[in-house]
């Protein structure tokens, strides 16, 4: 009789219709495979009951979380090895339902129940979003429990990820051997320079995170600056931060929705790695409500993740494994789409920037400093929520190195009747 991890093999190759370019190591202690690839490892035969009961991504993520499976070796590699059967199947490949019409198919499932048995239904991991329905996303209460989700997992364990910074998003690199901390203070100040940032003026940071946007725009630009998140986490640090610099007479940090601001108008509006959480269906009010809170002549910076723009847009779905474990209820918008419903809303928008790479380099860094203190990363959260973000934050890096997702930071301006933005004659000399 065959081993398991030669059983394992054959049965996945037979469904895939390929030859696996990874090795496999199963519960016996057995491996197989094409010799120096990486190992997908498989701890327990509970790992093939999840893929029985959840076939797909949502199968093999859960077992990933449980820690049922694991990759022994470069993680980057085997991602990029297995990411033509797990992200980039083909439009036209065939679904499981089609799969199942060829006899060897159904071989393999019936080979892969026998060697799943029993076949009870595994628990589901306790880091996997727990929903009642999906009639009513994005109203205020379930995005305030998505984003709770995501950012109130410790402050402590986002510190060992992004570093002194603290800023969760990507980084804008003068090089690739630069330091994090850096890139990511030249980011923010990109921001404000795009932003025509003066002393007095008012800024509104919409998902201000922990601070830092906030901090830096106070302290190196004289603003007064109003932030707002949904997370009471991240604004008690950012609140700690903010008294620790002496900027409590400037800046404000408020937990409040960007729908219940009403203390405009704003001078300035940055938006940094938050509409990613709006949502299609809302995506032209958020754009509305900022129009609303800018005075004319205003600038909004919007940064945000975009995917690249399918042939029946009607095709999308949201991936299986991030819309479970880590942004619940995200969606990402081509980049047209974006900029379309921004000059909808009465937003002229002046200048879009893709900074795609470097949000490659961004991600590289924080996955380094996750591995490079694992075990305290697993205690500052969860085993499982450790594993989470390092295989989505590695997954995500290879997602923009091959221009499967993109970012772009755009600058748009409530210009006034008059037609008078007050933008530059030179596109790029950012200052007026």
């Amino acid at each position: 009789m065959q081993d398991a991890a030669s059983r394992l093999k054959n049965i996945a190759e037979q469904v895939l219709g390929a030859r696996l370019p990874v090795r496999i190591r199963a519960w016996d202690g057995s491996e197989t495979g094409p010799p120096g690839a990486p190992v997908l490892v498989v701890r327990h035969r509970r790992a093939l009951r999840r893929l029985l009961w959840k076939p797909g991504e949502l199968g093999l993520a859960r077992a990933w979380v449980a820690g049922d499976l694991d990759v022994e070796g470069d993680l980057y590699r085997a991602l990029d090895l297995l990411a033509e059967f797990i992200w980039e199947r083909d439009d036209d490949a065939p679904t499981l339902a089609e799969s199942l019409r060829d006899p060897k198919v159904r071989a393999a499932v019936r080979s892969l129940l026998a060697l799943a048995a029993p076949f009870l239904p595994p628990p589901v991991p306790g880091e996997e979003m727990r929903r009642h329905g999906r009639l009513h996303r994005h109203t205020k209460g379930s995005d305030k429990q998505a984003i709770s989700h995501h950012y109130d997992v410790g402050n402590d364990f986002y510190e060992l990820v992004l570093g002194p910074s603290m800023v969760y998003s990507c980084a804008y690199w003068e090089s690739p051997d630069g330091t994090l901390e850096d890139a990511q203070r030249d980011k923010l100040e990109l921001i404000c320079r795009k932003l025509a940032l003066k002393p007095g003026m008012r800024l509104l940071d919409v998902g201000c995170g922990w601070g830092s946007m906030a901090i830096h725009a106070a302290r190196e630009h004289g603003v007064r600056v109003v932030g707002v998140t949904l997370s009471r986490e991240q604004a008690a640090y950012a609140r700690k931060r903010i008294a620790e610099e002496g900027l409590t007479d400037r800046v404000e940090i408020r937990v409040q929705d960007y729908r219940d601001v009403r203390d405009g108008p704003y001078d300035a509006i940055s938006s940094v790695g938050m509409a990613e959480h709006v949502g299609a269906d809302r995506y032209l009010d958020y754009a509305r409500d900022l129009h609303t809170l800018l005075k004319p002549g205003g600038r909004l910076l919007n940064h945000q993740i975009a995917r690249r723009p399918l042939g029946d847009e009607t095709a999308y779905s949201v991936d299986e494994f991030i819309d479970a474990y880590v942004f619940p209820d995200g969606e990402l918008a081509p980049i047209g789409t974006t900029v379309g419903l921004l000059e909808r809303a009465g937003f002229e928008v002046r200048d879009v920037e893709s900074i795609r790479e470097h949000y490659a380099h961004t991600l590289r860094r924080w996955v380094a400093n996750l591995e490079a203190d694992w075990p305290r990363g697993q205690r500052l959260t969860s085993p499982g929520r450790a594993r989470i973000w390092r295989l989505y934050m590695a997954a995500s890096a290879l997602a923009f190195e091959r221009n499967r997702i993109g970012v772009n930071q755009v600058l748009a301006v409530r210009t006034p009747e008059d037609g008078t933005s007050g933008m530059p004659l030179r596109t790029r000399d950012w200052r007026n």
